[in-house]
């Protein structure tokens, strides 16, 4: 049994350097980075032209897609150029969460310890038995048990840190609590956060960028360096920037059964069902119906983005104002952007066919407000289409139509899910 552990700790230990060598980390200074011609991945012209289109439409400032480390695909609009800096948001998350498991790592601290170690007996206005339940983890994870409702989201003063549930009973996207995440490492390391950042990471990667406020901001190609550093699990051209593939495993997988769509800090596709802010809710299927199941995601207010997708060897950034999309999430989280976004990213492969393939297939919904009915717009007729309320109760479901009454509906917002043998579509409709 001991010798299958230690077998089992070496494979897991020694995968992240066998997958970071099948890729390509471009050199730490200067521009160079090597591309792959779209044409060498089958993708058509046309298709690159209309995702392009789309981009520009709902007001992106710049765009790359990595394959294997590779760009295929970069563009930049308006006047965003290349060396022009933007705000990650809450993209920036996910290279806090890294940071903590290379503090972690270093000794610093334990994801474990009460946070009140840290920033001392008092940090919160809750209870001091309730406030020595929360710990890092609990940061991580958003399972604080503070109150977010109808206070400053990131007020961090201990009078706005109020108690609503023990930690870990609730999950609630809150990101005063998060914010302190970085006064917890600045006090574990006794360094600056950006200092910590810089060394650890910016100078081992190549990467420029600095936080102010809490947020991080940087060029397009260093939020692809990033994604690029997780792809390969931690390892930057056989520099290993985390060791703990435990902690990077938890941190990229469900942390919590509460929002099983949540890891440490990163968004994750392919769940039975997630979570999102503002809304105590649990959504009963995955959280991008078209993007692949492997896929997380940094996702940032006003659609900020980095996608992994470990399987398509795949990093895809965004940067840019607000696509204009409602739906949940608001604005801290929007993801109808990015569903509609990979409706592009799913077809630019000439071979891409939507008979062949039913999650890659462009479904459209109109007339969409509607008063009567939403007609869907798809080469294949859904085998059933279920509708869902704006809190995720199901109301009622269709067999192989097209054609989904509206009458009697209250107006609002709701979820159509088209299925299409065992994969399905998620689309947010309204009635209006």
């Amino acid at each position: 049994m001991v010798q299958r552990l230690l077998f089992a700790f070496l494979i897991l230990g020694l995968a992240p350097v066998a997958d970071a060598q099948n890729l390509y980390f471009p050199p730490k200074t200067g521009t160079t980075w090597q591309t792959i011609a779209p044409a060498d991945l089958g993708f058509c012209q046309e298709r690159i032209d209309s995702l392009y289109q789309f981009l520009e439409d709902k007001n992106t400032k710049s765009f790359i897609l990595l394959k294997d480390g590779k760009i295929v695909l970069e563009k930049y609009f308006g006047t965003f150029v290349q060396d022009s800096v933007w705000y990650w948001a809450s993209a920036g998350k996910s290279l806090s969460s890294f940071l903590v498991g290379q503090a972690q790592e270093e000794g610093l601290l334990d994801i474990n310890d009460k946070t009140s170690q840290y920033l001392g007996q008092g940090w919160t206005s809750a209870p001091p038995e309730k406030e020595d339940l929360i710990t890092i983890r609990n940061q991580l994870t958003m399972t604080n048990g503070l109150n977010d409702e109808g206070s400053d989201d990131n007020c961090t003063q201990p009078s706005c840190l109020t108690y609503l549930a023990d930690a870990g009973t609730r999950w609630d996207y809150h990101n005063a609590p998060y914010h302190l995440i970085h006064n917890v490492l600045e006090e574990a390391s006794g360094v600056t956060l950006n200092n910590f950042t810089k060394t650890r990471v910016l100078d081992r990667t190549g990467m420029k960028g600095f936080w102010f406020d809490h947020i991080m901001y940087s060029r397009a190609r260093d939020m692809a360096r990033y994604g690029l550093l997780i792809l390969a699990k931690g390892v930057w051209n056989g520099d290993t920037l985390l060791h703990d593939q435990q902690y990077f495993y938890d941190m990229t997988h469900s942390s919590q059964d509460l929002n099983k769509s949540y890891g440490y800090l990163w968004w994750l596709n392919g769940q039975p069902s997630f979570m999102l802010p503002d809304l105590q809710v649990v959504f009963p299927f995955k959280l991008l119906s078209n993007a692949p199941d492997d896929m997380f995601a940094a996702l940032g207010k006003n659609d900020q983005k980095i996608h992994i997708v470990p399987s398509k060897g795949w990093v895809v950034v965004r940067q840019g104002d607000s696509a204009g999309f409602t739906g949940p999430g608001g604005g801290s989280v929007p993801i109808q952007f990015d569903n509609a976004l990979w409706e592009y990213l799913n077809l630019l492969d000439c071979g891409s066919v939507a008979t062949n393939n039913p999650a890659s297939i462009k479904l459209n919904i109109s007339p969409n407000p509607t008063q009567d009915a939403w007609q869907i717009q798809s080469a294949v007729i859904p085998d059933q289409v279920t509708l869902y309320d704006a809190t995720g109760k199901r109301l009622q479901f269709w067999l192989n139509t097209q054609t989904i009454p509206a009458l009697g509906l209250p107006q609002g917002h709701y979820w159509l899910q088209c299925q299409f043998g065992a994969q399905s579509v998620v689309k947010w409709v309204v009635k209006g």
